[in-house]
């Protein structure tokens, strides 16, 4: 399995343990990381991705609710609504990930640790997402998005 896929499985576990829990974000991560054998390569990127979402997390909330205000991001199962803002961090805020390849992955995560019906969830939201120019985060901090 590619690291960068690893480094999500393993960001996305950590996102959904921080969500649900009041655990030091931290120590969160780095068990993940070890318990998963990540090789070194992949750390930054996994840090950089539960940091940015729990960073951006009121941002990208605003963005599901404003964009997708049937579902109501509280009643998201934890694991959807993690999905879809790790995606969203990563094609609406950082930039550097390509929008069909956030789409992508966030697509397969959703198979992996979703419901039967999260993957076709994930896929509605974000694809009607990924179509419109989404506002820039209050900080001002955001990278062209690939598209």
């Amino acid at each position: 399995m590619r690291i960068r896929r690893r480094a999500r499985i393993i960001a996305i576990q950590a996102l959904y343990e921080l969500d649900l829990t009041d655990h030091p974000a931290a120590l969160v991560i780095q068990r993940r990381i070890e318990d998963e054998g990540l090789p070194s390569e992949g750390v930054p990127f996994v840090y950089k991705l539960v940091h940015g979402v729990l960073e951006h997390r009121q941002f990208l909330d605003g963005l599901i609710h404003r964009y997708a205000p049937e579902w109501p991001i509280e009643q998201m199962a934890p694991i959807d609504r993690n999905v879809l803002r790790m995606a969203l961090f990563e094609f609406s805020v950082d930039g550097h990930t390509p929008v069909k390849v956030a789409i992508n992955e966030a697509v397969e995560l959703a198979k992996l640790f979703g419901s039967d019906s999260a993957p076709r969830f994930v896929n509605g939201v974000l694809g009607s997402l990924a179509g419109i120019n989404l506002p820039v985060p209050e900080d001002g901090v955001r990278a062209s998005p690939k598209r």
